[in-house]
């Protein structure tokens, strides 16, 4: 039989030839017969696949090109939303975009537990109909919990927790069956957001920013803003005006954190804006909650979703908005499975759909500048602090003129700033982008690094955990006692500053401050991460020590003193972006200080005050910054202003990597048709992790080249025998 279009979606009788993606790391898709009672296109089924069963979308007709007789059937249909075209065009141009196979994209965009289960149920309790033989005061709180609230359904343990009494109590109200159990399904939609409620007094500049995303929105198609804001300006009040905009339309949104310990506060501040709390998606939820959102989201039954990059892979019904915060933030970009840019995709999907994107930052990348510049994407500017708070004075330290005891980094200019904040009861924050002790233990008797026995890296010394630790495989080994090289004993040496040892000084020059340390390697999960930046917030530490963490958006109302310990560390190395990362992350930490009613100051320890770069921060002409950014970049002929993919080869056999690299440099003629340039093959600068063995190479093309087609015909006939490993980074962020 033929397909037949029901309701403009195609759909196919039992026994029809239908084509089937799975998440399987096939390069084609599979050829079934439709199961009983049919399916239509986009439905998630389940498979048979030799002795497995496993997960699939109903992608179209079948290929025709297999046996008929040997077909097998699709098991079942899923009790999922099917996946909708604008979600399979997307995927499809992602992978297109990325030389991603489609199995992996699909894996991608079905990352929640459970999706074959049967919706499972859990146990609420209801008011039964009869009263308690012996009435105690917590029995009667507990009833009371229930009529207060109309009779509505509770988990046990959200009964006990509303009445303040132990679950026993609850527990023998249902024996006594005043109380009734019930099952209800445990994916439920979540809390309706009211966009109508009164959001906060906004400013002129924020009302005419804010309306301008709203018009966006209200005009349902598909456009790019980037919502530039110095840091406390607002921007986020802003940006959840559109988002009110977006739901009175019916429509689905979703705000991309580039920091899963940003949620805590974003959350709060959604919560009062709309009523009731949105659903959460990134590795800090629980698999319970990442099947709910995933299911709910399908079904339109969550309006507005707060997550990580990999967020933009949900199978929303009717998105609308997409709000990229911190758009310029490197955890944007994906560098492990699918080779993805966040920020890119974002744009991508929403032109798919028929959305509005929303980039926001103080500090954009040159990427969205330029297109902001071009015409490409519309520009709103907010340029003053909220409220009574303005930026902070931004100063160099010259460390060439402190008189700085050895193994010490906190300058005497930059003490005697901090002792004057601890005299007023304010915070102080110290920024140094390095984490663990000491990023080099060395021998003072031979010379010898310990370095990973795995990588080509040194070792970093963790003084809490009492290790050394690898940070490019997390592999650990005690602090040794001797040499490895020379065996002489009592001769290791740590060099160098890390975040950790910066907490020791800090304690001697400080003994009766309250400090905290923030660093993702010291706490055992997001959760407590969060937990300690509230604390923060609420002013439970005196001086504050971070690593980039602490750049992303946080809110002390307490800190005005910020102190840069390494200003010119990020300017070191060949990274073409080395510039502006470090623009960015001096500006963005800078802006941590003096966001609430006391003016703020930020301190940067440098040994070259008069580089570039550094009098770009100090200055904040950020606009001459990007357009001479701009000028080196155009002249150069790299991105944005061409384009760019890095190959990254590896296995465990050196030469057979290096013989792999150098048969890709000399059949470069797909490459040289389209006029692309080729460099290397060369060791990637870490050489090796985790075993294996790293070789680069890297293309470069003017930026209207289809390198996609070009990178697809060059690696094409090259087979990966045992167990060597060829990957191709469109627009790479790291060359490491």
């Amino acid at each position: 039989m033929e397909a037949v279009q029901v309701s403009g979606q195609e759909f196919f009788h039992q026994g029809d030839r239908v084509a089937v993606l799975t998440a399987q790391p096939l390069d084609r898709l599979l050829d079934y017969r439709a199961p009983e009672g049919g399916c239509f296109r986009g439905a998630f089924v389940e498979v048979p696949l030799g002795p497995r069963k496993v997960l699939g979308v109903i992608w179209g007709a079948g290929g025709g090109n297999f046996d008929s007789a040997k077909l097998r059937s699709v098991i079942r249909v899923l009790d999922l939303a099917p996946m909708r075209d604008e979600m399979r065009q997307f995927l499809s141009k992602a992978a297109d975009y990325t030389l991603t196979p489609m199995s992996m994209m699909l894996r991608l965009a079905t990352r929640a537990p459970g999706l074959s289960d049967p919706p499972s149920m859990r146990k609420v309790l209801r008011l039964g109909d009869t009263q308690p033989d012996r009435m105690t005061p917590a029995r009667a709180k507990v009833l009371a919990v229930m009529e207060e609230f109309g009779g509505m359904a509770f988990t046990p343990k959200e009964l006990a927790d509303m009445a303040g009494v132990t679950p026993s109590v609850v527990k023998g109200l249902v024996g006594q069956g005043a109380l009734r159990e019930e099952e209800t399904p445990r994916d439920l939609p979540y809390p309706v957001l009211d966009p109508n409620r009164p959001s906060k007094d906004l400013t002129e500049d924020q009302s005419r920013a804010a309306a301008t995303l709203s018009e966006g929105v209200e005009s349902g198609s598909y456009g790019t803003t980037l919502l530039k804001g110095v840091t406390g300006s607002g921007k986020t009040e802003v940006y959840l005006e559109a988002v009110a905009a977006c739901l009175r339309r019916g429509r689905q949104a979703l705000v991309l954190l580039p920091e899963i310990a940003l949620t805590a506060e974003f959350l709060k501040r959604v919560e009062q804006r709309f009523g009731a709390t949105p659903a959460e998606w990134h590795s800090g939820a629980t698999m319970t909650e990442r099947r709910r959102v995933w299911r709910m989201v399908g079904q339109g039954n969550a309006q507005l979703v707060i997550g990580a990059r990999s967020a933009l892979f949900l199978p929303f019904r009717d998105l609308g908005l997409i709000i990229v915060d911190e758009e310029h933030d490197t955890a944007y970009k994906q560098e492990e499975g699918v080779l993805y840019n966040a920020r890119d995709m974002s744009v991508l999907r929403a032109a798919m759909c028929s959305a509005q994107v929303v980039l926001a930052s103080a500090t954009p990348s040159l990427e969205t500048w330029s297109n902001a510049e071009a015409g490409k994407y519309k520009r709103v500017d907010l340029t003053a602090r909220f409220g009574s708070a303005v930026l902070p004075v931004m100063k160099a330290v010259d460390m060439r003129a402190e008189d700085l005891a050895p193994a010490t980094w906190i300058s005497p200019t930059l003490k005697q700033a901090m002792a004057l904040r601890m005299q007023r009861g304010e915070q102080s924050l110290l920024f140094l982008n390095r984490r663990g002790f000491a990023p080099v233990t060395i021998c003072r008797a031979c010379g010898t690094q310990v370095a990973c026995d795995n990588c080509d890296a040194r070792m970093v010394e963790h003084r809490f955990m009492k290790r050394l630790m690898c940070h490019q495989c997390g592999e650990t080994k005690p602090v040794p006692e001797s040499c490895p090289s020379c065996q002489v004993e009592g001769k290791m040496a740590p060099v160098g500053p890390g975040i950790e040892r910066l907490g020791e000084e800090t304690a001697a020059l400080f003994p009766e401050a309250r400090i905290a340390v923030l660093s993702s390697d010291l706490f055992a999960s997001a959760r407590a991460l969060k937990a300690r930046i509230e604390e923060i917030a609420a002013g439970e530490a005196d001086i504050i020590l971070g690593t980039q963490l602490v750049a992303k958006g946080h809110n002390f109302p307490l800190l005005t003193l910020v102190g840069v310990i390494d200003a010119d560390l990020g300017l070191q190395g060949s990274d073409l972006r080395a510039g502006e990362r470090t623009f960015q992350l001096m500006r963005q930490v800078a802006g941590r200080a003096g966001r609430a009613e006391r003016p703020g100051e930020a301190l940067l320890q440098t040994f070259q005050p008069e580089h570039p770069v550094i009098r770009a921060i100090l200055t904040g002409d950020e606009e001459e910054f990007w357009r001479a950014e701009a000028a080196q970049r155009r002249e150069a002929g790299v991105p944005p202003f061409g384009r760019m993919a890095g190959i990254i080869l590896s296995g465990s056999d050196l030469a057979q990597v290096f013989d792999l690299g150098n048969a890709l440099a000399r059949n470069d003629g797909p490459l040289r048709q389209v006029g692309a340039q080729l460099y290397g093959p060369a060791p990637a600068p870490i050489a090796r992790v985790r075993g294996r063995h790293r070789v680069r190479l890297l293309v470069k093309a003017a930026k209207g080249v289809a390198l996609q087609e070009a990178l697809s015909r060059w690696v094409k006939p090259f087979r990966m025998k045992g167990d060597l490993r060829l990957s191709i980074d469109i627009d790479p962020q790291n060359f490491f």
